[in-house]
Order: C-alpha cells, then sequence, then structure tokens
C-alpha cells in the first residue's frame, strides 16, 4: 500500500485523468460536471493538479500554440504510473470495504 492521502476532489480528477490519455483545465471541468452533476471552477481544478503534481500523481506539459487561443499553449495534464497506483489501490481499498456491507443495509434508502 502507499501512503498517499487523496481527498475526494483529488480522486475524481486523478480517475477523470486516467480515463483520457492527457487532458487540459477545461476538459477536465467538462468530464466532471458530466459524471458529478455539479460545476466546478477552473481554479479549484487547477489547485487541485498543482498539489498532485507535487506528489508525483500526475505530470504536465505544454501542447503546441493554437491560433485559437491567441497563440497560447494549454498546459496538458495526465496521471503518471504511479497516480494509477495510487487510484487503483483506493479503489480496491472501497471494493473490499463495501463487499463487507451487508445486504439489509440496502434496505433501508427503499421506501
Amino acid at each position: 500500500m502507499s501512503d498517499y492521502s487523496l481527498g475526494t476532489l483529488e480522486e475524481t480528477i486523478l480517475i477523470i485523468l486516467l480515463m483520457q490519455e492527457e487532458s487540459h483545465g477545461v476538459e477536465i471541468a467538462k468530464v466532471y460536471e458530466e459524471h458529478m452533476k455539479q460545476a466546478i471552477s477552473l481554479p479549484a481544478i487547477h489547485m487541485v493538479l498543482k498539489r498532485m503534481e507535487k506528489k508525483g500523481l500526475v505530470k504536465s506539459s505544454f501542447g503546441e500554440p493554437t491560433p485559437e487561443r491567441g497563440g497560447k499553449r494549454k498546459k496538458l495534464y495526465r496521471a503518471t504510473p504511479t497516480g494509477y497506483k495510487v487510484a487503483h489501490e483506493i479503489q480496491e481499498r472501497r471494493t473490499q470495504m463495501w463487499s463487507q456491507v451487508p445486504k439489509a443495509s440496502f434496505n433501508y434508502g427503499i421506501a
């Protein structure tokens, strides 16, 4: 097991990066909103990405300049092998915990 502790938002953004080869902030926001059914700000995404990059879970690079962006380059992010390992370990721990929830627990939410 790794020694990484991730918050829910970090974990969600890491999974989004694992879903795609590489992505930038606006794309991450679109996927987040699609799957989580709620909006997220670009500054929040960039703050999380910087934090995860310091932890070695993601890495960034710059894409080519584009005329649509006035010659500016997009900062692209991708998950690292360590990021994949950490996300996979979290998933395994959650699956193990869910397997121990009694099936009777599922009846509590049904009216």
